[in-house]
């Protein structure tokens, strides 16, 4: 199981990055997207990345592999700042550290 895990751990890295680095009009419905469902989708992400990560029990600790899950997300608004069809926003890292935090609380609370 750990090893499915892993895979979609990765995976969902992948696709993210992907949908982080193109052009915000070659995703379908982007523009239908308003600031709040934005910020709420970046949450939803990295819950999800960050939820994913925890279940992979990786042989470092979870602060650890939040941070890095967070650098991820820096990293993405850090190539926004000079991508030219895409924005850095510091409303994003807000809403990327809030799913990681919990996913943190639900996971350790062994809700899932």
């Amino acid at each position: 199981m750990k090893r499915l895990y892993r895979l979609i751990f990765f995976l969902s890295l992948l696709i993210v990055f992907y949908l982080s680095i193109v052009p915000a009009a070659a995703i379908p419905n982007i523009a239908a997207l308003d600031f709040l469902s934005d910020k709420l989708i970046h949450g939803l992400i990295f819950l999800f990345l960050s939820f994913a990560g925890l279940k992979c029990h990786f042989s470092i600790s979870k602060i650890f592999l939040l941070t890095m899950i967070f650098s991820f997300g820096l990293t993405i608004e850090v190539i926004h700042y000079f991508h030219p069809y895409r924005y850095f926003e510091i409303a994003d890292l807000i809403a990327n550290l809030i799913g990681i935090i919990a996913a943190l609380v639900i996971f350790n609370k062994k809700f899932i």
